[in-house]
């Protein structure tokens, strides 16, 4: 079983449902400087979550609304604040971000991708650069390697197609899809 499996189907749940509450003191003005109409999401990581930036500095910075308890290998889930808040769950091991994804659009990916797309239309954007993989459970998805990090499309768990978008490094996203340890 994936590291993640039943947490994360919890919260995407949550997130496709809008049940999710926003943190109690919103962001000071400003804080939030990257999510205009057009949100990306990349290997990177999107707007001011940034792959390899501090779970604390973040929590300082306004930017994280609610912390899920720590699960194996010191991994923490959380939510965001300000316009992202509701469309980004964030993924931090021993304290560094190492995941962000989503179950909305937008965001979309630098090459145009996103949540709801079929396989095919995935095939269509990224040709070669990309493929279709499943886990010893049965899940589907396609990836996409960009240099040591991944964008990983996982499937929808009532419909065909993607129903997660989320990207990191490969050593922590796709290996824990394939359900292989992560610490």
């Amino acid at each position: 079983m994936n590291l993640f499996s039943f947490p994360r189907f919890v919260i995407v749940a949550a997130l496709a449902l809008g049940v999710l509450v926003p943190a109690a003191a919103p962001a000071s003005a400003g804080t939030v400087t990257d999510a205009s109409a057009e949100q990306v999401l990349s290997v990177r990581g999107a707007g001011p979550y940034r792959i390899g930036a501090r779970l604390q500095t973040l929590q300082e910075a306004g930017l994280i609304g609610w912390v899920a308890p720590p699960q194996e290998c010191d991994v923490v889930l959380t939510g965001v604040t300000g316009d992202w808040s509701g469309v980004l769950i964030l993924g931090f091991r021993a304290g560094r971000l190492v995941e962000v994804g989503t179950a909305t659009v937008p965001p979309r990916s630098p090459a145009g991708a996103s949540v709801g797309m079929s396989w095919d239309q995935l095939e269509d954007i990224y040709g070669r650069r990309g493929r279709l993989i499943h886990n010893n459970n049965g899940n589907q998805a396609y990836v996409v390697r960009i240099g040591s990090r991944v964008e990983l499309y996982t499937d929808h768990p009532i419909r065909d197609g993607v129903g997660y978008f989320q990207a990191g490094p490969a050593d922590f996203v796709l290996r824990n899809f394939l359900g292989r340890p992560v610490c």
